[in-house]
């Protein structure tokens, strides 16, 4: 674990740890889940992500940590983890739990190779693995369903110190309430489910 991190304030508002990974996406998803939330539509990527996590589990509960390089280690599934220390929750798919450390897993229903806002969405979690199991959290990994890839993102001093810093900027968003600027990225917003409410853009 790092003890350089910035001290994080007790008493915050509670950020979740989809929320960092929305913040690198579109910060305007933020926005509307927190300061002005509004009706959302679900799409067909969250019907499917659904459909396919029960499955998943299955699969993964038979295999081996062999492809994690893990000679043995425990897999939990599911886990809630809430650290009032960083006011960050999140709910992971998979968490394998060994003597020394633990890994956080993320499954993904794609064949895209993690972008910046999952590798934050996975530093996240490894902070906040710290925070509440006490033990060092030195990578988590990303499991690409389609192509059956696993993806090992190695957690720095400096991506952690990233997701602190992000942090504080969705705490500042909020304690503003001012809409900021939308992804220059115009794609991410086709099938977004908020599109209807960015008049500027649409």
């Amino acid at each position: 674990m790092d003890s350089d991190l910035p001290p994080v304030p007790c008493d915050l508002l509670p950020i979740r740890v989809n929320d960092l990974k929305q913040w690198d996406y579109c910060p305007r998803i933020v926005f509307y889940n927190t300061v002005m939330p509004v009706g959302r539509k679900s799409t067909v990527k969250m019907e499917r992500g659904k459909e396919i996590e029960m499955k998943l589990d299955a699969l993964e509960a038979r295999r081996t940590l062999r492809r994690y390089r893990l000679s043995e280690g425990e897999r939990r599934f599911h886990v809630w983890l809430n650290s009032a220390e960083l006011g960050l929750s999140g709910k992971l798919d998979l968490l394998i739990v060994t003597a020394e450390a633990c890994y956080p897993v993320d499954f993904k229903y794609t064949r895209e190779r993690p972008r910046r806002n999952h590798v934050m969405q996975l530093a996240a979690y490894a902070l906040l693995v710290e925070a509440v199991m006490k033990v060092p959290a030195p990578a988590a990994f990303v499991y690409l369903a389609p192509s059956d890839q696993l993806l090992r993102i190695n957690v720095t001093g400096r991506l952690k110190g990233l997701v602190v810093s992000r942090l504080v900027a969705i705490r500042q968003m909020v304690q503003d309430g001012i809409l900021p600027e939308a992804t220059t990225v115009r794609a991410r917003c086709e099938e977004c489910e908020f599109r209807n409410y960015c008049g500027d853009i649409f």
